[in-house]
């Protein structure tokens, strides 16, 4: 699903962003005062001749990221207020980036359909994020040409393609068998209570990794395999000096951290990559390895514009992709859907019995979900509601001279999507404010969460880059949702009797309060 590329929707912590930024504010600002009066000088007429969209007025050298670190409300949501005063497209300048957000339908459109290929790139990345993508040597980071088409042609066609997902089939069945005991290990030790995004997470990862790497591997080794990953993602949260580089030199111990961190992610990939090489040339030493694996179509890939295949570092590189980019949008999908169902136990009975309708009491599978038409619409809500982040992955103008909305948007510049204001437009929906999985049902509304016959909610992106994994995170949720309700009914707990909706960034958006449940075995 959604990758882990630069998004200005992670910024740095407001408070701690706070007190950063005064402490070195005035001493700070006297020096970079006079070194961007100095390079206005030059660059006057150029700005003069800019059609920039509206926007807040910031600080010489800043910008708004004053007001930012200021305000009282996480960046996700601060956004809507400025939407409510600056309109469908604005400009922020964060330092030395220039963000240019858009949030409604007809931009989004216009952006990523009408002119997909204009904005089809990716602006820069700071060091410490190239050292972690090869130099922007991965599907989602990649600037948009020769590179980027083989690696994503790989991708969709080597392993996300439907006919491909079908031979993990029975992959999905074990995991959902292993998630299933584990919720009820977990609610025996805890009279009932189930810690939802956790077991939902561990789930996920064990699914991709067996997809990844082909291999199987004990429960521990997942967990320490999952633990590197995690250290890979905070290592990757944005930082001051991202948006202001003459404050890389105090942010020296963070960038050796990450060196370190890196190495240890390459130290642990390394050995499955070797394992899985092992059992290509010897499939019959490991019985339990399946056919084939996505670094299975990595190891001798043919990338446009480059002499040799992937080498190690850079095959760690597009693996962590994979891993990174289903994980936590699709456990972050399911943590919301089970407090959808806790918030209306009605919704949880029409699933249920869809499910007992069409498969009685033996486990439910991907093929039975294709056929459960309320199952389907409940997920589509699901994703309308809950969006695993609330920015699309960040956008660049490929070429000079691009316009949107009638507006410049100069190469380097972010483009960025804002998603829930599309898919909470009164405009394109009825009762928007609503979860309502009806409103997908006999003749009611409807939409293509691709975007291809028209942008009223677009999770996925849409357009050239369009998330490829949008066909294998449908199916997970789906799933998962399926087995959760067949194997038990799901309660609140007494530690959370009334269920707040609140969200928060993290990886993804999650529930400000984790959600711990109770559930009841249906069997």
């Amino acid at each position: 699903m959604a990758s882990l590329a630069f998004s200005s929707s992670l910024l740095p912590d407001n408070s701690n962003c706070l007190v950063f930024m005064t402490a070195i504010a005035v001493p700070l600002l006297s020096i970079l005062v006079l070194l961007l009066l100095n390079k206005n000088k030059n660059n006057k007429n150029k700005t003069k001749a800019l059609n920039l969209p509206p926007g807040p007025s910031g600080w010489p050298v800043v910008g708004n990221l004053f007001q930012v670190a200021r305000a009282s409300k996480p960046f996700i949501h601060y956004v809507r207020d400025l939407i409510g005063i600056y309109g469908p497209i604005f400009t922020l300048r964060m330092g030395a980036r220039t963000l240019i957000i858009v949030s409604s339908a007809e931009l989004a459109h216009e952006a990523l359909i009408e002119k997909g290929q204009m904005f089809a790139s990716r602006p820069a990345e700071n060091p410490t994020r190239n050292i972690f993508s090869c130099d922007k040597f991965t599907v989602n980071s990649a600037v948009y040409g020769p590179e980027w088409r083989s690696l994503r042609r790989n991708m969709v066609s080597g392993m996300l393609s439907n006919s491909r997902l079908r031979e993990f089939r029975g992959v999905r069945e074990s995991a959902m068998e292993r998630f299933i005991q584990r919720i009820r290990n977990e609610a025996e030790a805890n009279d009932g209570a189930v810690w939802v995004l956790k077991n939902a997470r561990f789930a996920v990862f064990c699914i991709l990794l067996s997809m990844c790497f082909g291999v199987d591997l004990d429960e521990e080794t997942i967990i320490k395999i999952d633990q590197v990953m995690k250290r890979v993602l905070i290592t990757l949260n944005p930082r001051m000096d991202d948006y202001l580089p003459l404050l890389r030199p105090f942010f020296s111990k963070q960038q050796k951290e990450a060196l370190v961190v890196r190495a240890e992610q390459i130290q642990t990939l390394v050995p499955l990559i070797d394992m899985r090489r092992q059992i290509l040339r010897s499939p019959s030493k490991d019985p339990k390895a399946v056919s084939f694996s996505y670094l299975d179509s990595l190891l001798d890939l043919k990338v446009d514009g480059r002499k040799s295949a992937p080498d190690d570092v850079e095959l760690v590189t597009l693996c962590s992709e994979f891993l990174n980019g289903g994980t936590d949008t699709t456990a972050t999908a399911i943590e919301w859907a089970i407090a959808r169902l806790i918030e209306n136990p009605l919704i949880q009975t029409k699933l249920y019995q869809e499910i007992v309708s069409a498969v009685g009491e033996r486990p439910v599978d991907e093929k039975d979900t294709e056929k459960m038409v309320y199952l389907q619409a409940f997920v589509k809500e699901l994703l309308r509601k809950h969006p695993p982040t609330f920015f699309s992955l960040t956008h660049a103008a490929a070429e000079p001279g691009a316009k949107l909305g009638g507006y410049d948007i100069p190469m380097g510049t972010n483009l960025e999507i804002y998603l829930p204001t599309i898919s909470e437009d009164p405009k394109l929906w009825s009762n928007e404010g609503t979860f309502d999985p009806e409103r997908f049902l006999s003749g009611g509304e409807s939409a293509d969460i691709t975007g291809v016959t028209g942008i009223k909610m677009i999770p996925f992106g849409c357009g050239r880059r369009i998330c490829p994994g949008l066909g294998m995170g449908v199916t997970h949720i789906t799933l998962m949702v399926a087995r959760m309700v067949q194997e038990f009914e799901w309660c609140v707990h007494p530690s959370q009797p009334n269920l707040e909706f609140a969200d928060k960034q993290e990886f993804t958006v999650v529930m400000n309060q984790a959600l711990l449940a109770m559930v009841k075995s249906r069997q």
